[in-house]
């Protein structure tokens, strides 16, 4: 079951299968999909979405593990304006989170505030770092991630089958951007 999260501004908490129009204004969004894994880029419809939301809700509700998706919503109005993920990524399972705003969302700090609390919580878990994997053309996560507190490691292409840049955060990164 995701657990639910609230930040100064924001309120994380598990999908809901009604909330398929607001997920396929982030993941439907051509500016939004472009940076997504391969198999999100086929979410197209509100139909579509509502059966991705379902998926999802029922693998959330099997993890054993400190993991999940998140609706992401502003507090003061209750607005969902993007996702959240902290995931397993395989081949090694290490814990990735991300984001995915939506494009009127962006340049707001949002997305910061989302990846501090996904590492927040995933630290309370007991997870000792979380990654987060880039396309290297993806400025503004590459900026996202810099200000989480997140340190570069280098070049991959283990995942997702692309060359991604590969970052992380340990608890002591968090706690030193004053932040957690």
């Amino acid at each position: 079951m995701t657990e639910r999260m609230t930040t100064e501004r924001l309120v994380l908490r598990g999908w809901t299968v009604g909330d398929a129009g607001a997920a396929l204004s982030s993941y439907g969004e051509a500016e939004v999909a472009r940076w997504l894994a391969p198999a999100m880029n086929k979410v197209s419809d509100e139909a579509a979405m509502r059966v991705v939301l379902q998926q999802w809700i029922a693998e959330d509700e099997r993890m054993l593990t400190p993991a999940g998706r998140w609706a992401v919503e502003l507090r003061q109005d209750g607005r969902v304006i993007g996702g959240a993920t902290l995931l397993p990524l395989p081949p090694d399972d290490e814990y990735e989170i991300g984001w995915q705003l939506q494009r009127d969302a962006w340049g707001h700090g949002y997305a910061t505030e989302t990846g501090r609390a996904l590492a927040a919580w995933a630290f309370d878990q007991g997870l000792e770092q979380v990654i987060a994997v880039v396309r290297p053309a993806n400025t503004r996560a590459v900026a996202t991630v810099r200000r989480i507190g997140m340190e570069w490691i280098g070049e991959t292409e283990k995942y997702h089958d692309l060359r991604l840049q590969a970052y992380r955060l340990r608890p002591a990164d968090l706690d030193a951007t004053g932040q957690r």
